[in-house]
């Protein structure tokens, strides 16, 4: 009964009392293979070696073998490097020191829009995979979380089993300018566009498998294609 008129008065004034609600735990919050695993099957088989290019502080869980370009602090990356002891390879995805095909599999996860020449990037992971998984995120998700500035060099889109690369504006990388989405995302107290964002993770990401080869697509600022993989046009994802 007090709680009741408490609330009447400070709706008089202006104010009103609400239960807050801490944030649940979603797939995805804290590693990214506990949602990837849900809308792809990867078909790993025990004895497969598996390549984790760029495994900064998530690395693949189903890895053998771990590369990443900095051990050390970096801009790309909001937290230490990790390896959960598996044998790390400091190298640079562009200039991969293994041999052709070394390995079964190639997991690729939110590397691809740092690069400086994505063409390399993209003919490196197929040389020395069989087949692979490739995930960047989306023009949505950067603009959102206003966050590429400093960080991406592109944004990119999958369509016909092809990935395609834009290069980012000025305007483009500033997002929307503001901290709300991101602030609102990280918050400890519960909000629906939490919800909104993790429930619909296969949008707001570009993921997808590919077996032998995939083909790309590079466009510059100026709109002309950089580079177009035509050897591999036509190829599905696996």
């Amino acid at each position: 009964m007090l709680l009741k008129l408490f609330n009447k008065i400070l709706c008089f004034c202006g104010f009103s009392l609400n239960r807050i609600t801490l944030r649940p735990s979603w797939d995805g919050e804290k590693d990214r293979f506990s949602y990837q695993k849900k809308l792809f099957n990867f078909s790993i088989k025990d004895g497969d070696r598996v390549l984790d290019v760029g495994c900064g502080a998530i690395p693949f869980p189903l890895a053998t073998v771990v590369v990443d370009l900095h051990t050390g602090e970096t801009s790309h990356r909001q937290a230490p490097l990790v390896t959960n002891g598996k044998e790390l390879v400091v190298a640079d995805i562009q200039d991969l020191p293994f041999p052709d095909k070394s390995f079964d599999f190639v997991y690729c996860s939110h590397v691809l829009e740092h690069v400086k020449d994505p063409e390399k990037a993209c003919r490196e992971l197929m040389r020395v995979g069989k087949r692979g998984y490739i995930e960047v995120p989306s023009l949505m998700t950067d603009t959102l979380f206003a966050w590429a500035k400093g960080m991406h060099r592109w944004f990119c889109v999958v369509i016909a089993g092809r990935l395609v690369f834009f290069e980012y504006s000025p305007r483009q990388l500033e997002g929307i300018r503001s901290s709300y989405w991101k602030d609102i995302h990280f918050s400890r107290v519960h909000h629906p566009l939490q919800d909104v964002f993790f429930d619909n993770l296969d949008i707001f990401y570009n993921g997808f498998l590919w077996e032998e080869s995939f083909s790309y697509a590079v466009y510059g600022l100026d709109g002309k294609v950089i580079n177009f993989d035509r050897a591999c046009q036509g190829a599905a994802p696996g």
